[in-house]
């Protein structure tokens, strides 16, 4: 693997991370086309981690305000336990409301990763698999465009809101099923303002991110030995279009429509399965 191929690599996770069209399907369709060989499939793992790590960074970096109130508000949640206050914590500081909704949200897909892990790795090799999710992203990001626009804020966002839109991103370890374009779906259907929709996204992310890197980082080996320079680059490019893709994203759906993301999911589906029959790829 070169240092150009990775860095492309690198841009690519870093904006279908955050814009949702899928990174784990374009991680899956784009290496063959600029022809990506790996040293050995220790390389593979150390390389995709640290493109997960760079895009983990990329959105503690824009969030790292909320996420300071966020680890204050766990730990002052948990004082609320000894004295009896947890609930009323809950309703009166949106922090502290924000902690447990990422906990419930992240349940789900903590679950299937570590019951599941097999047989959606299994999907990562299968190309009309991957089309096919890629219309289903499609369909939903449709979808979420079509529900009335929501208001709740943190305040009034339930604990079910977290474990349904948890749900919807438990499916996104599928390749194809964008997690941010799903989450954000999920919250929209849930009555969430737009702009709150992303965020919760972004957030929820974070511990997504951080538990599948923290899975690979055991199967790194000698991967991070071979030819340095380019997993390094793809990490950096990880890292810096990931932060600007968050910002671009959250403009967007405050400002204008995520249907041009769904148009996008459709013709690479569409071109993905109609390629994928022509060719006699799974």
């Amino acid at each position: 693997m070169t240092i150009i191929q990775a860095i492309i690599l690198g841009i690519v996770q870093g904006l279908t991370e955050f814009l949702p069209v899928s990174s784990s399907a374009h991680l899956v369709l784009v290496p063959p086309l600029i022809n990506v060989n790996y040293a050995n499939p220790s390389q593979a793992v150390a390389f995709d981690t640290l493109l997960h790590l760079g895009t983990l960074l990329a959105v503690i970096a824009y969030f790292w305000k909320d996420i300071i109130h966020i680890i204050t508000g766990f730990f002052s949640s948990i004082w609320d336990i000894f004295r009896g206050k947890f609930r009323t914590g809950l309703r009166e500081d949106p922090s502290k409301r924000l902690v447990w909704l990422l906990v419930i949200g992240t349940i789900p897909a903590a679950l299937t990763g570590i019951l599941l892990n097999k047989q959606f790795e299994a999907l990562f090799n299968n190309y009309v698999a991957v089309g096919f999710f890629l219309l289903i992203t499609g369909v939903l990001l449709w979808a979420a465009e079509r529900v009335k626009t929501g208001h709740k804020e943190i305040k009034e966002v339930s604990f079910k809101n977290a474990l349904s839109i948890g749900i919807f991103q438990a499916f996104a370890i599928a390749p194809g099923i964008s997690r941010s374009g799903s989450t954000i779906a999920a919250g929209l259907f849930s009555g969430l303002e737009r702009e709150l929709a992303a965020r919760y996204s972004f957030l929820l992310a974070i511990p997504t991110i951080a538990g599948a890197a923290l899975v690979q980082v055991k199967d790194i080996g000698t991967g991070l030995e071979a030819n340095t320079a380019a997993l390094v680059s793809g990490f950096l490019a990880a890292l810096i279009v990931g932060f600007l893709a968050i910002k671009l994203l959250l403009k967007l759906i405050k400002e204008r429509t995520l249907m041009i993301f769904a148009y996008y999911c459709w013709i690479v589906g569409a071109v993905t399965l109609i390629i994928s029959h022509l060719y006699g790829l799974i």
